[in-house]
Order: structure tokens, then C-alpha cells, then sequence
């Protein structure tokens, strides 16, 4: 068979007849072809999508070589053997030419893509695949290419994305939506660190819109609240709402800092006005925090969680504030520390450190006041000052207070059973506002005297005036429990906080503890002294003792006996001592 003839579509001597089976009549060859060649037609038609044969002549041109309705449905009447397949404008519109030309020309199996044909607005989408035949001597090579059309099937994927990536309460981006707009950013060649900002916006005390006029009347706040906002903003800024009451805005800007510290005033400008919601009025107070892009930001959620940073500064402040790269660092350390105690309060790898309570008339060991340490095996010695903020956060203040109580009563049993009798020693111990909202004091402080056998007269409850002023009606009702145990109770750092002086006649409260503010400037400022000589004129006139913490010279040792205070405090007596060396110190004293 010729090649003329193999390029009208016979497929050579392995579909008719061989050299070994003699001589062949033309018309037996032109028949068996044209049932082979109809084979392949009624393959092709039997399948449910579009499909055909391609194939590359000798002359390196492609063509389509056979092809079904589906295909012909979208290729158009020009796919046929006649035409290169460049020329087919589905063909070569939807890449599908140019992939097959390369596929056809390469080695590769088989090939998987995806093609789009036509506008945006009525743009369709396939998915194609290339998959090699056997290569004929005769008719080059060829390759089976289906396409399936999947506009559908993309055009609900993309509607359901658009849903997943818009707020349906006000019809904004999200979160989701607006992390995406900040990693378009970030990616962009062009991007300049400090072009762009996220200006984070959160409606204070939001929710007592809803506890007052409802969950609907609210919801109609945050569109309205949505609706200012786009009205004030550049075009270009992004827009989205990014949590329950807050909203964040990617700007681009020209002038780094100044432009975002002016758009966020601008913005505040615009929401000082009150809100109408049918017969309401509602004025709408906004913290502003601000988070520039560096480029530096491994996600783009990380550049909101900056700004969220600063917002959270700003609620405390009033004012607008700029993220600072320091605040990541500390909200991951202290993260860290809330981890890394837990497992130390579980652990028992904290220790109790003693600081003495000298008489100042005498110079005696009045008692001593347990303080928590924590020697952590990496860190290091980690201050009170840093890890107790950290247990208020988290709540886990109540098992620390309560490992700290149980702790001190278990030292001061060890120092009786060592002295053979119980030592005129008491210890006082902090108690949290935090706890004293949660827990059952009156019980876990009896429970605790009970399993180590420690009178009530010898602990000694240190609460913050914060502790009462939050919830007097409690504490009163603790600290009158505790009386009954006959466990005393100071107020510590007296004078810092707003408790009433009708509390300080009501409750009872055994010591009054003078703040160190007070006293380490007592030498040098008037008015410290007399604000001293105020606490203690008040602690004589209520019967109560007083304590003088901070004292770090025997000046102010001095000055603190004249003036009448019972007890003092401080590194010039101690600092605070291991339970040993504290024993081995009121035995020093009291001799």
C-alpha cells in the first residue's frame, strides 16, 4: 500500500493483507480498511464526551483524523483532515493545538490540562486529555484527545467561593477575603515594604447593643457601621469584615506611617456621629490599631494578627496605635509561659520563696510572707512579675493560689515537726481577686489547715483592694468566713487602689499593707509622707495593723518606727528565702 493511500485513512499491511498472504485485490484492501476505519468512527461515537483522533503527518503538520458529534459540536465543521489544527479557532483559542502539537512531537504518554474558551462574563472551562497511540509507520503519530466540559461544574465552584469568601451579614469580604487581598499584595513584584497598611477597626462595647435593644438592632448596627465606612474610604483600600465587631482595611499608601495615622483619623472622623437605627440614636466609640507590611510576614494572616496587636493597645489607650514588632514576640513568650506553667503547676516545679516580716519596734521575725518562684530548666529564673499576669489571664491563678496555700501550710509544718513543737510563726499567703471570684476559699483554706495541722491564727490571706471593689458583697462574705478560722487578712498595696473607707469599716480586715510607691519616696517627697501618715492614722483609728513594703534602707526603717507603723518589709531585713534559710533566719532574730 502506498502512502497516498495510507493518508486517505488505510492503516497499512497489519490491517490488510500481509506480504506473506500473496497478492491482494485492491477493492478487498479499500474494504477491510474502510470496516477498520469505521470501527474506530463507532468507538469514538460510543463515547459520552468529546473525542478524536489527532494526528501528525509526515510533514509536521497536525490534523484531526477522526472526531465524534461531541467534538465536531465544539470544534466546528473545519476539524477535519484538511485543516492544521491551528486553524480550528476552538482548537487553538483553547491552547488544545498548541498542547497537542508539543505532545504529539514529544515522548510524554499521556498529558492532563485545563482550557478556557471565550470572554470572562461567558467563559467556558474543560478539562483535555492527550493519550498516545501506537505509532503506524504509515499515518505518524496520533494521540486520542477527549475534552470534558466542566463550566458548570467551575461556575458553582466559583459561586460557592464567593459565598465561603463574603460576610452575609453585610455583604463585605471576610477574613478569608481579606487575607487572600494581603497575599496578592505581598506577592506583587512590585511591592515596596511600608506601601501598604491594615488598619483594624473595632466597635467598643458593642455588645451592650445587643444586651439593650437586641441581637437585630444590632446586626442593622454593623451594616450601617459597614455602609460609613465604604463611604469614607479611598479607592483602591479593601474592605472587609473581619470579625464579629471589627473591620479590617488594606490601604495602599504613599506616605508609609503619616498616610495611615491620617486615614485611620480621617476614618475615626467620620463614625463620631451618632447612628440611627429607627427611633435610636447611638454613638459608636472605635479603637483604631494600625500594622504596616514589611514583607517580612510568613502569612498574610499574620499582618492582621499584628494590627489586632496594636488594636488591643488602642482599647486600653484611646488612641490609634501602630504595631510594634516587639508585641508579636511578647504575645508568643507569653503564650508560651501560660503553656510551659501549666505543666510546672502540674509538675511541681514551682518553689516558695520567704520574705521576712520584721517588728520594726524590736527588730523580731513577725512572720513571713510565701512568695512563688519559678526556676524554669531552659529559661531560666522567670520573674513573678511576668508569669503571674500570665496565670490572671488564663485563669490559671486558681491552681497556682491553690498549690501556693497548700505549699506555705506544708514549710510551716515541716519547721514545727523540726522544732518538735509548732513555732510561733505565721506566714501569709496572696490571694487573687481572680480566685476569690471562683473558688471556694472558706473551704480549701480549711481543708488545708485540717491536712497539716496548722492553727488558723498563724495564716494570714493577702487580697488587693481590686479584690473587693470587684465584687464587695463576696468578699465580704469570704472574709468572714475566714474570721471564723480565725485566719487574718491584709490588703496589700493599700492606697493604689479606689476601696471605699466604708468597706475598710465594715470588712474585717486585720492589716493594712502600706504600697512601695509610697514608701521608697517617703525621704525625699512630702507628699508620700503624708499620704503614709494618713494610711497609718486610719489603720489606728480601725484597729489594724500596718505593714511598710519596699523597705530597702535603715532611713526609712527609722522614719516608718517614728511615725508609728507596726510591721516592715524588704530587702534591707531580706530578701526572700529558701524554707531553711528562712527558718534558719527568724532562730537568728528571735535569739
Amino acid at each position: 500500500m502506498d502512502a497516498s493511500a495510507a493518508q486517505r485513512g488505510f492503516e497499512g499491511p497489519e490491517e490488510g493483507s500481509t506480504a506473506a498472504d500473496g497478492p491482494a485485490d485492491d477493492a478487498t484492501l479499500i474494504a477491510a480498511a474502510r470496516i477498520v476505519q469505521q470501527a474506530r468512527q463507532d468507538y469514538l461515537d460510543a463515547l459520552p464526551i468529546a473525542a478524536a483522533v489527532l494526528q501528525r503527518s509526515t510533514g509536521g503538520t497536525s490534523h484531526v483524523h477522526l472526531a465524534n458529534a461531541l467534538f465536531l459540536a465544539l470544534a466546528g465543521p473545519r476539524a477535519c483532515p484538511d485543516v492544521p489544527l491551528a486553524a480550528i479557532a476552538f482548537l487553538a483559542g483553547t491552547g488544545v493545538a498548541a498542547r497537542a502539537e508539543a505532545f504529539l512531537a514529544g515522548d510524554e504518554r499521556d498529558a492532563e490540562f485545563e482550557a478556557r474558551y471565550g470572554e470572562a462574563v461567558a467563559q467556558r472551562h474543560f478539562s483535555v486529555r492527550l493519550a498516545r497511540l501506537e505509532i503506524l509507520p504509515a499515518l505518524g503519530r496520533r494521540c486520542l484527545a477527549t475534552i470534558v466540559d466542566r463550566t458548570a461544574q467551575v461556575e458553582t465552584e466559583q459561586s460557592l467561593r464567593a459565598e465561603m469568601l463574603r460576610d452575609s451579614l453585610t455583604g463585605l469580604p471576610n477574613r478569608t477575603a481579606f487575607n487572600e487581598a494581603v497575599e496578592g499584595v505581598l506577592a506583587d513584584p512590585a511591592f515596596q515594604p511600608g506601601g501598604h497598611g491594615v488598619l483594624v477597626v473595632d466597635m467598643r462595647r458593642f455588645s451592650r447593643v445587643n444586651e439593650c435593644v437586641g441581637a437585630i438592632a444590632g446586626d442593622e448596627l454593623l451594616i450601617t457601621f459597614a455602609r460609613r465606612l465604604c463611604s469614607v474610604l479611598r479607592a483602591g483600600d479593601v474592605l472587609a469584615r473581619t470579625g464579629g465587631d471589627e473591620f479590617g482595611i488594606l490601604m495602599r499608601l504613599e506616605k508609609g506611617l503619616d498616610d495611615a495615622l491620617q486615614a485611620a483619623e480621617r476614618i475615626r472622623a467620620a463614625l463620631v456621629a451618632p447612628f440611627r437605627l429607627s427611633e435610636l440614636e447611638i454613638r459608636v466609640d472605635c479603637a483604631f490599631g494600625c500594622a504596616l507590611l514589611s514583607g517580612h510576614e510568613e502569612l498574610a494572616d499574620e499582618v492582621l494578627r499584628n494590627a489586632q496587636f496594636a488594636l488591643k493597645r488602642a482599647k486600653a489607650s484611646g488612641e490609634i496605635q501602630i504595631y510594634e514588632p516587639n508585641q508579636a514576640r511578647a504575645a508568643r513568650r507569653r503564650f508560651s509561659i501560660e503553656t510551659e506553667l501549666r505543666h510546672a503547676i502540674e509538675g511541681g516545679d514551682l518553689q516558695l520563696a520567704f520574705q521576712p516580716l520584721v517588728d520594726l519596734a524590736d527588730g523580731t521575725v513577725a512572720g513571713f510572707e510565701a512568695l512563688a518562684r519559678w526556676s524554669h530548666p531552659r529559661r531560666g529564673a522567670i520573674s513573678p512579675t511576668e508569669f503571674i499576669p500570665v496565670a490572671e489571664e488564663s485563669g490559671l491563678i486558681v491552681p497556682l493560689g491553690r498549690w501556693a496555700l497548700d505549699a506555705a501550710l506544708a514549710v510551716v509544718a515541716g519547721w514545727d515537726a523540726a522544732a518538735g513543737a509548732p513555732l510561733p510563726i505565721p506566714v501569709s499567703v496572696n490571694l487573687s481577686a481572680i480566685q476569690l471570684a471562683r473558688d471556694d476559699v472558706p473551704s480549701l483554706v480549711a481543708d488545708a489547715l485540717s491536712r497539716h495541722g496548722i492553727d488558723g491564727a498563724r495564716l494570714t490571706l493577702e487580697l488587693t483592694e481590686s479584690a473587693i471593689v470587684q465584687d464587695p458583697a463576696r468578699a465580704t462574705k469570704v472574709l468572714h468566713a475566714l474570721q471564723e478560722l480565725a485566719v487574718r487578712a491584709a490588703m496589700d498595696d493599700f492606697g493604689t487602689g479606689y476601696t471605699s473607707l466604708a468597706y475598710l469599716q465594715r470588712l474585717p480586715i486585720d492589716v493594712l499593707k502600706i504600697d512601695r510607691s509610697f514608701v521608697s519616696d517617703m525621704l525625699a517627697d512630702a507628699d508620700s509622707v503624708a499620704i503614709v501618715r494618713a494610711i497609718l492614722s486610719l489603720a489606728r483609728a480601725l484597729g489594724m495593723e500596718t505593714t511598710a513594703e519596699g523597705i530597702d534602707r535603715p532611713e526609712l526603717a527609722e522614719a516608718l518606727e517614728q511615725l508609728g507603723c507596726t510591721h516592715g518589709q524588704g530587702f534591707y531585713f531580706a530578701r526572700p528565702l529558701a524554707p531553711d534559710a528562712a527558718l534558719a533566719y527568724w532562730r537568728a532574730r528571735s535569739a
